[in-house]
């Protein structure tokens, strides 16, 4: 009997204390737990709102360089990446005549020699007949102009078959369009054609072919694109900071210098075109196309009390901070109204409502 009787007063026993472990465990687990949030100290800063547009870097002009006769390249001369001088020859074109118009030279040239060998018998006559005083000088000086009319028709004849022919007289070999000159000092970007291609000349139904594009790579601009929203906060002359990613991220300085005043679209968005003009060091190889960012500081606040911006709780019009009035034996915080002014996006000023010497509720703590 009282084995049993122990083992009954041992299970009660036993089932008390599940009974009271479990209202204690779900009494504890009831309780809210205590939130502990990070405490910040507001600091003196300067603050810049920026705006960023991609683009391109480029040379501000870029000189196509065409032949002004048409024909097949002969030679080349330079390639891409070199340098060139104002009126060095780039390349010659070789001049692939059309029958007809060769046809006609040719015919040209033939009665031209016909009416000089005519014009120099008829002198031949005139100059004895003037020696021999049986007709007047002005017989005499008439037949020498037509002589010599006959001459330069001769050669006058000669140059177009030459030119039809060649694309280049004997007499102007230097200045001849078949030899195709840079019009620029410069860098060749670009040689689109090879020795061999057809080229040819610019007129009313065709921009002509290019032979090679040049620039000053010493005189280079930013083109790029800003959003609506921020263009009328930008203007000609404002600094820019432009980053190129293929030079290791260098940067350099650059000034605003064009806004267009039309937008484009783009995503359903609309974009202003900007420029700004380079100053890149002599020592850095810059190439044309190169993708860029340029940073616009569009407002900057100096020496100004600075708060991180998710520490502030805005509420309409009304801004707040929860500053710190107690830690001990929990955080307690008073819910202060803070007057802000500008924000980088990671911090923002604080004009009044708290000090320096105030700690405000941060992110909570994990």
């Amino acid at each position: 009997m009282k084995t049993r009787k122990v083992i009954k007063i041992a299970g009660l026993t036993i089932v008390g204390l599940v009974f009271v472990w479990t209202f204690v465990f779900l009494w504890q687990k009831s309780q809210p737990e205590e939130v502990v949030y990070e405490i910040v100290s507001p600091e003196v800063a300067d603050l810049e709102k920026t705006t960023v547009a991609t683009g391109k870097v480029e040379p501000r002009d870029e000189v196509e360089i065409k032949p002004q006769i048409s024909g097949i390249i002969d030679v080349l001369y330079k390639e891409a990446g070199q340098q060139v001088k104002k009126n060095e020859v780039i390349a010659k074109v070789k001049v692939i005549p059309e029958l007809g118009t060769l046809n006609s030279a040719e015919s040209r040239v033939r009665l031209a020699e016909i009416n000089v060998r005519q014009a120099k018998t008829d002198f031949g006559r005139v100059e004895q007949l003037y020696k021999d005083q049986l007709i007047s000088a002005e017989e005499y000086e008439q037949s020498e102009v037509n002589l010599k009319q006959q001459q330069e028709e001769l050669q006058a004849a000669r140059d177009n078959l030459e030119i039809v022919r060649d694309g280049i007289t004997k007499s102007s070999a230097d200045i001849s369009s078949t030899l195709i000159r840079s019009t620029i000092d410069g860098l060749i970007l670009d040689v689109p054609v090879k020795v061999g291609n057809s080229v040819i000349m610019a007129n009313t139904m065709n921009d002509g072919t290019t032979i090679a594009s040049v620039a000053d790579m010493n005189d280079l601009i930013f083109r790029g694109n800003i959003d609506e929203t921020e263009v009328g906060r930008v203007h000609e002359g404002m600094p820019v900071k432009l980053t190129i990613g293929a030079l290791q991220n260098l940067s350099f300085d650059a000034t605003l210098e064009y806004i267009s005043p039309k937008a484009t679209e783009d995503n359903g968005a609309n974009q202003f075109e900007i420029k700004a003009a380079v100053d890149a060091p002599d020592s850095v190889v810059i190439r044309s196309g190169y993708s860029a960012n340029a940073e616009i500081v569009l407002e900057r606040a100096r020496q100004t009390l600075a708060i991180p911006e998710g520490c502030v709780e805005f509420e309409g019009d009304s801004t707040f901070v929860y500053v710190l009035t107690d830690s001990v034996p929990h955080q307690t915080f008073r819910r202060t109204p803070i007057q802000v002014g500008l924000s980088d996006g990671i911090r923002i000023a604080v004009l009044s409502g708290i000090t320096q010497q105030d700690k405000v509720r941060g992110a909570e703590k994990q």
